[in-house]
């Protein structure tokens, strides 16, 4: 199903964790509206693939976080072949540095955020995921994000390995938050047609105690970035 290199260009597109029309998808794959239809339907049939329609229109998503989740692994395998530099350069090197995996954030600043709820204590270890600590749900609050202790629920905070820096990014319902929080914010913005993000002053100060400031050149926003920036706010 997702060797074909036309449905695998589609999923691609999806990963970003957001309902896409057919005309997007059949533009993301470099095929006809027609064609995109036939393989839209086998991903829908194969349920890898969900539907929405609002009006006279259709919208299409991944199924859900696991089929995200599983191609995010895929795409691990599938980028072995890449080498160190060519990460650095072209079309790879914004996906590198922030991206969207699924609602989630991934690439250098999803691993570097990561590390930084784990090193200041905002996150903590429990049977296989992670769990917000007391400590934790006070620095969500100095954020701005509501958001409970628990001990119970697996699908909060977990990690997910990410395919281009080869180690554990955040995932669950936590990670989804505080992406959707960011892009509202101005904190990161979208670029259009890709899932590549851009850290912006703001969101490098918010998220200032769980960033390294040291490493951020490579995610941080150019001038015509600061523009967008106050133009969304």
């Amino acid at each position: 199903m997702i060797g074909d290199p036309t449905r695998a260009r589609m999923l691609a597109a999806l990963m970003g964790g957001e309902f896409m029309a057919a005309g997007e998808l059949a533009q993301a794959a470099g095929v006809t509206p027609q064609t995109a239809s036939t393989h839209i339907a086998k991903l829908v049939d194969a349920e890898m693939v969900v539907t929405r329609s609002q009006g006279r229109h259709r919208y299409f998503r991944l199924a859900d976080a696991d089929i995200g989740h599983a191609l995010e692994a895929l795409s691990l395998v599938a980028e072995r072949h890449v080498s160190a530099d060519k990460w650095e350069r072209g079309a790879y090197k914004p996906l590198k540095a922030a991206r969207t995996c699924y609602g989630h954030l991934a690439g250098e600043l999803g691993v570097q955020l990561f590390d930084g709820l784990l090193a200041r204590g905002t996150l903590a270890p429990h049977e296989g995921h992670f769990v917000v600590t007391e400590a934790g749900v006070q620095q969500l609050q100095a954020l701005g994000l509501e958001w409970p202790s628990t001990t119970t629920v697996r699908r909060v905070a977990y990690p997910c390995l990410d395919w281009s820096e080869r180690r554990d990014h955040l995932a669950g319902s936590l990670a989804v938050a505080m992406l959707e929080q960011a892009v509202s914010n101005g904190w990161l913005l979208r670029t259009k047609g890709s899932r590549a993000l851009t850290l912006t002053p703001s969101g490098r100060k918010a998220w200032a105690p769980w960033l390294d400031q040291r490493s951020m050149r490579s995610v941080a926003s150019k001038p015509e970035d600061e523009f967008r920036e106050r133009q969304a706010l």
